[in-house]
């Protein structure tokens, strides 16, 4: 079992930034592509970004492009997303997510993809 622990989450204003960490306690990321997501109330879940196992090739969703980056420690075993001029819009519960994978370079944007999620934390942003 994968645990991954979120955090980094609260209310903040619109402009402000925001750092969120995730971390697999006890365990390593090394093996596993590691994702981001969002989801608001009653709206589906979206792909914001993901990182490859060696950290190298990321890709974003093009509605957070430019302003939120992923970026991984694969000594601390955490990965985390950076997220710079927050808007209102941006408000939802955040998610990391891994997938196991033996290709070093390869990223996903599928949640289906991914095989482990941690519980969530939330970001709002206020106007």
């Amino acid at each position: 079992q994968v645990q991954l622990v979120e955090s980094g989450g609260g209310l903040v204003e619109t402009g402000d930034s925001l750092r969120l960490s995730c971390a697999r306690p006890g365990g390593t990321i090394r093996d596993y592509v590691m994702g981001w997501f969002r989801q608001v109330s009653g709206k589906e879940r979206e792909f914001l970004a993901s990182v490859s196992r060696n950290g190298v090739n990321t890709r974003s969703s093009d509605s957070v492009k430019g302003r939120f980056i992923i970026s991984r420690d694969n000594v601390k075993d955490t990965v985390y997303l950076q997220m710079n001029s927050l808007e209102p819009e941006d408000s939802a519960v955040y998610y990391c997510a891994a997938a196991a994978t033996i290709y070093a370079d390869a990223v996903y944007w599928l949640d289906r993809k991914y095989t482990y999620w941690g519980q969530g934390t939330q970001v709002t942003v206020s106007s």
